[in-house]
């Protein structure tokens, strides 16, 4: 080595250690500058939320984010409108929503919104062993020094000043025993944050000093977390939990009930699906409610829009005002309609006119049925024309079918009756008739249009496409339009949910999902838990059915008698066997009038008339009128808690739920669809159907079932 060679590369590395040193000093000083800034910004906003902690709310705060080295969680606050994961801003320009985008000035800001999405996401991991639904989980941003309320990403954007106004003004959700165990849950997860040097690795060290309420432990009373005395003690009794938001929830008005979510229903709600899935299970176990929060969870997770469809047309809006109540933020990304709204609009605006006319096609059918029908061998089956009015709306046309090759093979689930080669015939010539009689009059019927929408989304794929769909009471679906929901999405990962149980049918007729190309192997859940009625409702409503096989979307089922489990066991059952129709009906009126809000004073919100026929909702309607009981029609009911009678139909009813159901001449159907002989399958068919419907009616109720009958003369 040369001389002098040692002592240069000596001060060599003096030189890249003094520069190493320069470039650490400056880095930490520009780090001490940005956490003294964020720290008094944090001071600020804290300050301002603990005046809420006065009145039940709970506050977290500088908290370490679970799996990082240095990332923290500047306040997680709980309080009745749920969680809220806050990250405290202190920016010199104001922040500002562009094009969808959050800018600070000029500069595009998207990543602190990715950021806070992340968090919350983390947070809302564990606010799930406590049945906490995502919906209850919300990002905010709260900027001190600027004045702001705006929404970018699923991410609320609220100026230090605007903050106790927004949350006050939130809708409530969780009870005071829900908050305080779930504050003492975040607590022990999101620990007290420690702040680490710049060159050294961690090291466990005390916890600094942090602003805090009483809420950043465990609350008062309860145990210590781990590595302290009593950290082997249970932190809170889940169960006392879980029985305090129920009783909460029973309390308050039906349309709350409908959207609460039990703690063993947030798993499905959050789960990723590689592909087409199904929720499944018995009547009252909540199969709408956890759609409805998987809707919120994936506009939450996504920014694409959602269509969320079922078959009645009331239902949408009842759907659509409960998911506005329970995620607002997210109300403009899921689309709430019918399936044959859908489609007509989606016809609509491909300039694809159709000319839909009930009436007409129920008289171009009557037609059809005399010249081609009524002296055929379909008499030797069933000599009623809406047998085979239906077997072609839900067979030949429900399936798609175009030719006689394609139904004299084709399987008929749900249709019990079978049909020899004859028979197959007999009705392909009647289907045809009624064809050419609506051609005739440039009409169509309700499963033309759904034909339609799929030939035209076959030939022109609809865009953009929706990022999910989901199919409330798809039972109640024909295949055609299960194809075309299909068509929408495709096998895409979290795209198709199919949701409904074919015990609750109240249409003839069926299909399989592999009909449909829908491949659902491993990507299902099955609810078995009935949180909506009472036990005694729910007796009596299964043991209606329980000898009854059905058919599902996957497969027969050949006993009606399910294994449910109850959570609820006040409610009643109420039988009335009146001596006529008059006295039907007085006994009605009474019942009706004796309903009382727990202060005494009358209360009718949540209580609903369901009746087998549109004639005798007519004739309640009236009734009720003119006994001075305000009436709400189904039809026009939104979801919105209305001091008023709901009237309408068995299957209006569908999807809805009320404290108290009163189903007069409940027994009329089921008694009139009696088969005559054994050897009667169409008439075994009506009867089951008519059983399946009255079964959807009675599990309507959570409280009161009330039965009427007309004593049958001797």
């Amino acid at each position: 080595m040369a001389a002098g060679g040692s002592a240069g590369e000596r001060a060599r590395r003096i030189r890249e250690e003094a520069l190493r040193l320069q470039r650490l000093s400056r880095e930490a000083h520009r780090q001490a500058a940005r956490w003294e800034a964020a720290g008094e910004a944090e001071r600020q906003v804290a300050a301002t939320l603990m005046s809420l902690t006065a009145t039940g709310w709970q506050l977290l705060v500088d908290r370490e984010w679970p799996g990082t080295s240095a990332a923290n969680v500047d306040m997680i606050l709980i309080g009745p409108p749920g969680v809220f994961v806050i990250d405290v801003k202190r920016w010199r320009d104001p922040p500002a929503v562009v094009g969808g985008r959050l800018h600070c000035g000029a500069e595009p800001r998207d990543g602190e919104v990715g950021k806070l999405l992340n968090l919350t996401r983390t947070v809302e991991e564990h606010a799930a062993d406590l049945g906490m639904s995502p919906v209850a989980l919300k990002p905010l941003m709260i900027f001190a020094g600027h004045r702001l309320d705006a929404r970018v990403g699923g991410v609320r954007l609220l100026g230090r000043m605007d903050a106790i106004p927004a949350l006050l003004g939130e809708r409530d959700q969780l009870q005071p025993a829900m908050i305080r165990a779930m504050s003492g849950h975040l607590a022990e997860h999101f620990r007290e944050h420690a702040l680490t040097s710049l060159d050294e690795p961690a090291t466990p060290a005390a916890p600094p000093t942090t602003p805090t309420t009483p809420a950043a432990s465990a609350p008062p009373g309860s145990p210590a977390p781990p590595g302290r005395p009593g950290a082997d003690d249970a932190l809170f009794d889940v169960e006392d939990v879980e029985r305090a938001a129920t009783k909460s929830v029973l309390q308050a008005p039906i349309e709350r009930w409908m959207t609460f979510l039990h703690p063993d229903q947030v798993s499905i709600v959050r789960r990723d699906w590689s592909g087409p899935a199904r929720i499944s299970g018995p009547a009252g176990t909540g199969k709408t409610v956890v759609g409805l929060h998987r809707a919120a969870h994936l506009a939450g997770r996504t920014t694409g829009r959602i269509l969320y469809v079922t078959f009645a047309n009331n239902l949408p809006r009842v759907q659509c005002r409960l998911f506005a109540t329970m995620a607002g933020a997210f109300a403009g990304r899921v689309e709430f309609t019918s399936l044959h709204t859908w489609a007509r609009t989606f016809l609509d605006g491909r300039g694809v006119r159709l000319d839909l006319d009930g009436s007409r096609a129920d008289d171009a059918f009557s037609r059809a049925w005399v010249s081609a029908g009524r002296d055929s061998v379909l008499l030797e089956i069933d000599a009623t024309p809406g047998y085979w009015r239906e077997e072609i709306d839900y067979v030949i046309k429900g399936r798609g079918l175009t030719s006689l090759e394609e139904y004299r093979t084709v399987a008929r689930p749900g249709r019990r009756t079978a049909l020899r080669t004859a028979h197959r015939e007999a009705v392909w010539l009647l289907y045809e008739e009624y064809e050419l009689l609506l051609a005739e009059r440039g009409v169509c019927d309700f499963n033309d249009v759904l034909l339609a929408a799929l030939a035209e989304l076959t030939e022109r794929p609809v865009g953009p496409p929706y990022t999910a769909v989901i199919v409330d009471e798809v039972q109640d679906l024909t295949l055609t339009g299960v194809r075309l929901l299909h068509a929408l999405v495709g096998d895409g990962p979290n795209g198709l949910l199919l949701i409904g149980d074919g015990q609750q049918a109240v249409y003839p007729g069926g299909f399989r999902l592999a009909d449909a190309g829908i491949r659902i192997k491993g990507r299902g859940a099955v609810l078995r838990t009935n949180y909506r009625n009472a036990a005694t409702i729910l007796e009596t409503a299964l043991e209606l059915v329980s000898g009854d096989p059905f058919d599902d979307l996957e497969g027969p089922s050949p006993n009606g008698r399910r294994t449910v489990d109850a959570t609820y066991h006040d409610g009643l059952v109420l039988r009335v066997d009146a001596a006529d129709a008059a006295d039907h009906d007085r006994r009605l009126i009474a019942a009706i009038n004796d309903l009382t809000a727990p202060d005494g004073t009358p209360s009718l919100a949540g209580a609903a008339v369901l009746c087998r026929s549109r004639r005798d909702i007519d004739h309640y309607h009236r009734r009720l009128s003119r006994a001075g009981i305000p009436v709400l029609r189904l039809e026009r009911y939104d979801g919105r808690p209305v001091e008023a009678v709901k009237l309408g139909t068995y299957r209006r009813a569908k999807g809805l739920e009320f404290k108290q159901v009163f189903l007069p001449h409940h027994d009329a159907d089921v008694t009139a669809a009696i088969p005559s002989a054994p050897e009667d399958p169409a008439g075994q068919e009506r009867s089951q159907l008519a059983r399946r419907q009255l079964f959807v009616a009675m599990t309507r109720a959570r409280d009161l079932l009330w039965l009427g009958s007309v004593a049958t003369p001797r």
